[in-house]
This record gives structure tokens, C-alpha cells and sequence, in this order.
């Protein structure tokens, strides 16, 4: 009997100390045990990586700038990133102040910054021209002219404040008070941003287009004198300094039309308003598509056309025009008269030249050609 409680209770002091090691350590035993449990599977799962294989990225935090946003390499720490209108306005900033600072250089004593010859770009709003042009006029005398023609529409005119009034600028104020068109005082700045040409003198002024005339009118059109029609064709001329001074010296001399083709030649612009001082307002215009074929209208209508070019085949001094209506056609420089044309003239003549420069500026060449034909003409009156 013995035996079997030694081992009744051998078994029981086994099964004792079986449960007398975990539940001294065991969750039952303590009350601190189920949260020493708990935090050994939540340190694992912070160690381990996600289901995905890659390490998720923290969250940003709320206000926190995107990485696409950072600033720039060298922006100032803690700067702000401007955004898509404040750059724009920080640009038309900027371009007020470059033009200002250019407008600056104008006052008595300031020198002003060199620039190319020719129109300035158009200003955003301003309508394209279609045609001949001439719809913006700058400069004094050009805008006194053109109110003084009174051939075609003014809009407006701009003057510049704080500039010293002379008699013609009183001229033009007075003259578009008289027909009623608006006088506008505005800031050199906004006058120059308005301006395409380098010095607008302070006045600028919007009018309808020059008028293009059909190219048979004027091969028919005799001058108030009552002399015969007398042309003036321009062959590749594209400065638009030169074509103006051309135009001046041309009405002057007595031309009654132009013919200005539409390709590869400059147009009225207002650099050759300026220049031209007022006379693209009494000289009739035609503008057309090619002027090989104008040039044999202008024969088939009883013009005697006259190519003006360095190799020329006879002296300009030597033509003998006189009462016939005839039509000078002047060459771009360098280039002089194009094949098609040369070959369609009745004529080509070119200046005697005695020194060592190889050629004449077109518009000092065109003044010589258009003088001598008047003074021909003049002879012959006179003879008569």
C-alpha cells in the first residue's frame, strides 16, 4: 500500500512542481503578467517588415510642404514658393522697371541705351495691319501732318506729361481739340510701352489705315500741276528708315504714287511715318502681289518704267524723260533689282559714282533719280 501512495503522491508532488515553475513566471501567477505578454509580440511587429516587402513611408505631417515644393538650391530657408500668378506679376514688375530705367535716359543730359534700327516688337493688344499699315504715327511733325491732311481717321492721341511745350506740340493739341479727337496725357512709361519706335518725341497717335489704291488709278493719276503721272516702285527695300526718308524726298519732288510690293519689302510701320515727316498722308499707295506683273501692267498702260541699279546699261543723267508718265523702280541695297524685274523695265540707268564707296544709300539714290526727272520736266515746261 506503500508503494502506491508514495507514488499517488510522488505523482502529485511532480505534478507540483510541473506547475509550480509557470505559474510562478506564468500569467496566472502575477497580475503584471498579461502585459509582459502583450509587449513581447508588439516589439517583434515594430522590428519586422510589412507584408509588402518594402518599409512604409511616415506620414507627413498635416501642413507640412510636399517634397515637390521644396524650394530651390539656395532659397532662403523657410521661404514660401510663389506661385503661377505671382510670378507673372513679379515679371511685369520687373519689365515696368527696365522700361522705366530706359525712359530715364531720355531727360536732358541722359544718354540712351543703344538699339537696333527698326520698329519695335507690337504690344500685346494692339491690332496686326493688315494692309499698307499706318494706323500708329509717332513723332511730331508726322502727327501734326497727319492731322493737318485730315484723309483719314484719328482715334486718339497720346501725349506725354511733364515735357516742354513747343509750338508744334501746341499745334497738335490744338488741332485735335478743333476735331474733336481725344487728347490723352499719359506717363513717358506708358507712352514708351505703347511707342514702336526708338524717340516718339513724345506724342503718338492712332488712326485708321492708309487707304490702298487700285495700281491702273494711279498709272492714270497726273499731279495737281497737271503733269503726267509719275511713279515710284520699290523693289526688296526692307529698312524701314530708308523707305521713309525715300517718301519724303519722293513727295517732295513732285511723285503723284507708290508701289510697295505685299512679299519681302517693308511696309508704312511707324518708324517710316516718322521718317517720312508727314508725307505718306499726300502720296496715294498700291500695294501689290508681285511686281514683275505690276511692272507690266504699268507698260501695257502706257508708263515708261526705268530700273535704277549699279550696272546699269545707260546714265540716269542721260534718260530723256520729260512729258511721258513714267515709273522709277529703286533696288534693295547690295542686292540692287531682283532677275524678273531688271529683265520686265524698258530701261535701267544707274548713278555715275567718282569716289571710292562702291555705292549710294537707296534713299539718297532715289532723291538723286526723282530730282532729275523733275528737273527734266521743269526744263521742258519752261522751253515751252
Amino acid at each position: 500500500m506503500s508503494p502506491a501512495r508514495g507514488g499517488r503522491s510522488g505523482g502529485k508532488s511532480s505534478k507540483g512542481s510541473k506547475s509550480s515553475g509557470p505559474k510562478s513566471s506564468g500569467p496566472k501567477s502575477s497580475k503584471g503578467g498579461p502585459r509582459a505578454k502583450a509587449a513581447g509580440p508588439k516589439s517583434s511587429r515594430k522590428a519586422a517588415a510589412p507584408r509588402g516587402g518594402t518599409k512604409r513611408a511616415p506620414a507627413a505631417k498635416r501642413g507640412a510642404m510636399p517634397k515637390s515644393a521644396a524650394p530651390a538650391k539656395g532659397a532662403a530657408k523657410g521661404a514660401k514658393p510663389m506661385s503661377a500668378a505671382a510670378k507673372k506679376a513679379v515679371e511685369a514688375k520687373q519689365a515696368r522697371h527696365a522700361v522705366a530705367s530706359v525712359r530715364k535716359a531720355d531727360r536732358p543730359g541722359g544718354t540712351r541705351r543703344a538699339r537696333g534700327e527698326g520698329d519695335r516688337p507690337i504690344a500685346r493688344g494692339q491690332a496686326i495691319p493688315r494692309g499698307l499699315g499706318g494706323d500708329q504715327v509717332e513723332g511730331r511733325q508726322a502727327v501734326r501732318e497727319l492731322l493737318l491732311a485730315g484723309r483719314r481717321r484719328v482715334r486718339e492721341v497720346m501725349v506725354a506729361e511733364e515735357q516742354e511745350n513747343n509750338d508744334t506740340l501746341l499745334d497738335i493739341i490744338e488741332l485735335a481739340q478743333d476735331m474733336k479727337i481725344p487728347v490723352r496725357e499719359v506717363t513717358r512709361t506708358k507712352l514708351f510701352s505703347v511707342a514702336r519706335t526708338e524717340s516718339p518725341q513724345g506724342v503718338v497717335a492712332r488712326a485708321d489705315e492708309l487707304e490702298d489704291h487700285d495700281l491702273l488709278d494711279l498709272a492714270k493719276r497726273k499731279s495737281a500741276n497737271g503733269a503726267p503721272p509719275f511713279l515710284l516702285a520699290m523693289d526688296g527695300v526692307t529698312d524701314p528708315g530708308n523707305l521713309g526718308a525715300l517718301l519724303r524726298s519722293a513727295e517732295c519732288a513732285g511723285v503723284t504714287g507708290v508701289v510697295l510690293p505685299k512679299h519681302r519689302a517693308v511696309h508704312i510701320t511707324p518708324t517710316v511715318t516718322k521718317s517720312a515727316a508727314g508725307a505718306v498722308e499726300y502720296l496715294p499707295m498700291a500695294l501689290v502681289g508681285g511686281l514683275p506683273n505690276a511692272i507690266s501692267e504699268l507698260r501695257a498702260a502706257g508708263v515708261w518704267v526705268v530700273g535704277l541699279d549699279m550696272g546699269g546699261d545707260t546714265d540716269l543723267f542721260n534718260l530723256t524723260v520729260a512729258n511721258e508718265p513714267v515709273c522709277l523702280v529703286m533696288g534693295a541695297e547690295g542686292k540692287g533689282l531682283s532677275r524678273l524685274v531688271r529683265e520686265r523695265c524698258d530701261a535701267v540707268a544707274g548713278i555715275p559714282l567718282l569716289g571710292e564707296v562702291a555705292s549710294l544709300n537707296v534713299s539718297a539714290a532715289g532723291a538723286l533719280a526723282c530730282y532729275e526727272v523733275t528737273r527734266r520736266r521743269l526744263a521742258a515746261t519752261n522751253v515751252d
